[in-house]
């Protein structure tokens, strides 16, 4: 599904030039389940926003189903992201003055989705979720994990065949954490997904199949046990 072949991300930081990555070749096969992780400031959420076609590398390709994402028009590569790529964030980034079902609803706005289609999807993604009676809440209103799970799930209703996660559990405490770790794992087996994530918690880490390991921009992984689908 990817093939990362030399990439390379620099910035410019006063003058200084940081090289977020530096070289990184690796693969990620169609339903992987990968885990990035790396000290601060190592590059591990510069290379899930190349992942998900929000950046564009220095050098190198990063190519996803065969198409060169860095080499794509504006264009295509918002429509491309729309519709294959699903994004979860740390701080959930839901919008305060929509209910929950809103919220998901809106991940179906660029799709023209029909308002009645569109509510049908986010209630039954909402219901698979464990959140069919939490529906009209405005996110305030809500418990940390479950403003969580409302953002799994607008990632979720467009049907994406990616799902990148940056340390969706840093925020959670320790039983909350667990309990979205292990909604991750499912859908990943029952969906079918591939799915990256971010993480420094090596507890999360070591559920997915192999663990990415950044380090001075560079990427090693380690291959961990086959998981049962």
């Amino acid at each position: 599904m990817y093939q990362l072949i030399d990439v390379r991300k620099y910035f410019d930081r006063g003058g200084n030039v940081v090289r977020a990555l530096d070289g990184v070749s690796l693969a990620i096969g169609e339903n992987d389940f990968l885990a990035i992780q790396g000290p601060t400031g190592q590059g591990k959420t510069t290379l899930l926003t190349l992942l998900g076609g929000l950046d564009r590398p220095s050098s190198g390709q990063v190519i996803f189903d065969g198409r060169d994402l860095g080499a794509l028009g504006e264009g295509d590569l918002a429509e491309l992201r729309a519709e294959a790529f699903g994004f979860v964030f740390q701080t959930f980034n839901l919008i305060p003055t929509l209910t929950a079902k809103e919220n998901v609803e809106a991940a179906l706005v660029p799709f023209r989705t029909g308002k009645a289609e569109r509510t049908r999807k986010a209630l039954e993604t909402l219901d698979e979720l464990g959140l069919a009676d939490r529906a009209t809440h405005l996110p305030g209103e809500l418990s940390g994990g479950q403003q969580q799970r409302v953002a799994i799930a607008r990632a979720l209703v467009k049907d994406p065949k990616v799902l990148l996660a940056d340390e969706p559990t840093g925020n959670l405490d320790e039983d909350t954490r667990d309990e979205i770790v292990a909604l991750l794992e499912r859908l990943w087996r029952d969906r079918g997904i591939t799915l990256v994530i971010v993480t420094h918690d090596s507890s999360v880490a070591r559920r997915a199949q192999r663990i990415a390991i950044i380090k001075g921009g560079r990427v090693s992984v380690r291959k961990e046990q086959a998981l049962a689908r």
